[in-house]
Parts: C-alpha cells; sequence; structure tokens
C-alpha cells in the first residue's frame, strides 16, 4: 500500500513538472511579411532581439510573395482564420478582419499622437480602433537611367514634362542603346491611378460609392493601351499575367532593359541593392498630365489579425515594433519613408547607404507627396479603391493583348466595379 502511495506521489510530481514546463513554453505567433527590398532582413533582425528581451513570446516571420498577400490571404480572412499579424498593402477594404488593438496596447495616446493621421486609411469608416501601423509611407513614382540618358545624348525631361515627353525621350534611348522597351508601368491599377487622375480622372461618386469610368480615365488608359502594342512599354509586365496579378518592371529596369520605370519610393533598397554601380539612376517623380503630375501616396502597414487566440501578445509586439526607436532603425535601414509623425517632425534620419543615388531619390519622393491631386489623396481611405484598381488592371490588360477594344474594356471595368459592390452589399 505504501509503494503504492509513494509511486502516486512521484507520477503526480512527474505530472506537476510537466505541466510547469508546458506553462512556461512560449506564445507562438505568426506574422505574414512580403519584401520589396531589404526589410524581411530587418524586420526578422528586430524580431530576434523582441525575442531576447520577451522570451515567453516567438514570432514565426513567413516571408511569402507579393501575391499571397494579395490573393491567398484574402481567403484566409473571409474564413475567420490567417496568422496573428501581416504586413498588407489593401488595408481599407479588409479592415473588418484587423484586429482593434486600442485595448490592448500599453499606451494608447502615443498611437493616436504618432500614427493616428493614417488609421482612417486601415479602419472602417466610423471606427476608432488603432489596427496597426504603416510600415512605410510610399509614394509612387518614376525611375530613369540616367547612364543610359547620357550614352544615348538625350536629355530627361525637366520637372513639367509631361507623360508623352517622357515616353517619347525614353522612346528614343530605347533606338539609340538598343533597350527591350522605352518603360514600363508596374501592372498594378493602383500605380496608372496617379496618371489617370493626372488626365482628370474621378473615381468617387458625390455619395461616395464609385462613379462610372469617366473620359479623365480613358484619356490615359487610351495612351498606355497604344503604348504597349506599339512596344514603346515593355508588353509582358502587363500581357503576361492575367486577372489582378501583380507584376513589377523594377527587374527589367535593374538588368537595364528599359530606361524609364514608373513605380514607387518603395522600390529604392531594391534598386541601390541591385544595381550597386552597375549605373546611375535618379528619381523623377510624377510625369505631367492636363489636371497635374501626381503620384499617389499609400503604404504598408503591419495589422493584428482580429481571429488571433493571443490578442495580448500581438500588441506586445505592435508596441515594439512600433516605438519611435524601433521605427527610426527600421526606416534607416530600408531606405523607407517613415510614417511616424514624431520622426517626420523632428527628421534627422541617418539613412544607411553608400549610394550617392539613395539621398536625392528620397528626398524627390518627400517632394512628390506634396505634388499629389484631390483625387489621389482620397483614395487611401476610400473603401472602394481596391474595386477600381482591380478592374482597371484586369481589363485594360486584355486590351493591351487584343482580347478586347478600348470601349468593351470601359464596359466591363463598370460592370466588375458593379459586381464587387453588389457583393459586398
Amino acid at each position: 500500500m505504501m509503494k503504492r502511495t509513494m509511486t502516486s506521489f512521484a507520477a503526480l510530481a512527474v505530472a506537476m513538472l510537466g505541466t510547469s514546463a508546458l506553462a512556461q513554453d512560449p506564445v507562438e505567433l505568426r506574422m505574414m511579411w512580403y519584401s520589396d527590398g531589404v526589410e524581411g532582413e530587418v524586420m526578422q533582425d528586430l524580431l530576434d532581439r523582441f525575442e531576447a528581451e520577451n522570451p515567453d513570446i516567438d514570432v514565426v516571420l513567413d516571408n511569402v510573395a507579393y501575391q499571397v498577400i494579395q490573393e491567398q490571404l484574402p481567403i484566409q480572412l473571409a474564413s475567420g482564420q490567417g496568422p496573428d499579424i501581416a504586413r498588407v498593402t489593401n488595408l481599407k477594404e479588409q479592415a473588418v478582419h484587423w484586429l482593434d488593438l486600442r485595448p490592448h496596447v500599453a499606451d494608447a495616446a502615443y498611437w493616436d499622437e504618432n500614427f493616428g493621421n493614417r488609421f482612417d486609411w486601415m479602419r472602417e469608416d466610423g471606427s476608432d480602433a488603432i489596427p496597426g501601423f504603416l510600415t512605410q509611407l510610399t509614394m509612387v513614382g518614376g525611375f530613369a537611367n540616367k547612364t543610359l540618358f547620357d550614352q544615348a545624348g538625350v536629355e530627361m525631361p525637366g520637372a513639367d514634362g509631361t507623360w508623352d515627353d517622357w515616353v517619347n525621350a525614353a522612346e528614343e534611348v530605347r533606338q539609340s542603346q538598343g533597350t527591350t522597351a522605352a518603360f514600363a508601368i508596374d501592372r498594378s491599377g493602383h500605380r496608372i491611378s496617379g496618371p489617370n487622375a493626372s488626365f482628370g480622372a474621378n473615381y468617387i461618386g458625390e455619395d461616395g460609392m464609385p462613379a462610372p469610368i469617366d473620359d479623365g480615365t480613358m484619356a490615359f488608359v487610351e495612351k498606355l493601351v497604344n503604348w504597349t502594342t506599339e512596344g514603346k512599354q515593355l508588353p509582358d509586365v502587363w500581357v503576361s499575367a492575367a486577372g489582378t496579378t501583380y507584376r513589377s518592371g523594377a527587374d527589367d529596369f535593374i538588368n537595364a532593359q528599359i530606361p524609364f520605370l514608373y513605380s514607387g519610393s518603395w522600390q529604392v533598397a531594391n534598386l541601390s541593392t541591385k544595381i550597386g554601380d552597375a549605373f546611375d539612376w535618379v528619381a523623377i517623380g510624377s510625369p505631367c498630365g492636363p489636371a497635374g503630375c501626381s503620384g499617389l501616396a499609400g503604404g504598408a502597414a503591419l495589422v493584428g489579425i482580429k481571429y488571433t487566440e493571443h490578442p495580448e501578445e500581438v500588441a506586445r509586439v505592435m508596441d515594439y515594433l512600433g516605438s519611435e526607436p524601433v521605427v527610426r532603425e527600421f526606416s534607416e535601414r530600408t531606405l523607407f519613408l517613415p510614417a511616424h509623425a514624431g520622426i517626420v517632425e523632428t527628421g534627422g534620419l541617418n539613412f544607411q547607404s553608400d549610394d550617392p543615388n539613395v539621398p536625392p531619390a528620397l528626398d524627390r519622393f518627400v517632394q512628390a507627396s506634396g505634388e499629389t491631386l484631390p483625387l489621389a489623396d482620397k483614395l487611401p481611405a476610400w473603401k472602394w479603391a481596391n474595386a477600381y484598381y482591380g478592374a482597371l488592371v484586369s481589363r485594360v490588360s486584355q486590351a493591351m493583348a487584343g482580347e478586347i477594344t478600348l470601349d468593351e474594356a470601359r464596359m466591363l471595368m463598370d460592370e466588375d466595379i458593379a459586381d464587387v459592390v453588389a457583393n459586398a452589399q
């Protein structure tokens, strides 16, 4: 009897030890992340340091392609699943899925003061939620291969250069230097919306709902389709993909296959890292249309996902990554424009690059942020922006491929947008 009792106590002791060990196991959080340049490496370094200071939390960084963020994450979210934290660009349309950090962060006032001016980009209308923060403020704009322009003896258009000026100049470079095409615009409805605004487009009706595709939109779309069918724009960027699939022309620019790229500020680190000293390049802002010279502001945001089982731990990670010293270091190492009001006000960022092309490029994008038109300023917080972007990219691509006419593309874009609105309601 005594032996059995001792055995029972021993078993109980082992069980208690096992329970204690389990209780000390760190909480695992998964962060879905995509990279344009070196930011994934920087984020992993920051998370390693967070884990060293917070051994009860283990953050697994899942590096994925941008297409996964755009196409697969929405499916997970719609089924009430997903990672604990994600880096996303589809901010407003998916706002219903973001975790409200306000009850969980250490100091909500800090978040409101430093990130609050862009919370409306990523939360439902009328909400006071703290969904997360922009990992960077982005600005759409162009890049030119200065070395190719110089070798061709072609002068780059000035600050008031039009889209026709830039495409024609880049075409002269192509003919002189034998590049594959004159230019490329990223395959993205977002990317062409600044140029559309520059040609007088309006997407938003008086009731806040999507307006029909107008003549201003079609004015730039027609130019873009014609430039592509003429071979001036690299056809593969838009025609080789289907639906709303994203494709950038950055690699073609990096490989000196095009002298002019229209993409955005997030490419600065990527270009610097991959081009090195192979050639000189410059940021040019946005070429002009009849209504202005507008790009489009935006950003990628780090958000908590409301389906997480660990909101308190998510908030601790976000408090760390959103702290001023960490945001400053992340911005300096990634060459991203910060969206932290305190850092923007005090300035003094020491961007970590020995590349002489980088500082003037970042300065040009800061300047371009003050050149945007009213429509472009409204789009980041507009619920139906992605409905417009998706219709633009899919139907414009079909027109470039000769599958439909421009008139058909216009009609189908209106139908696509109406379908998205109907399904959402």
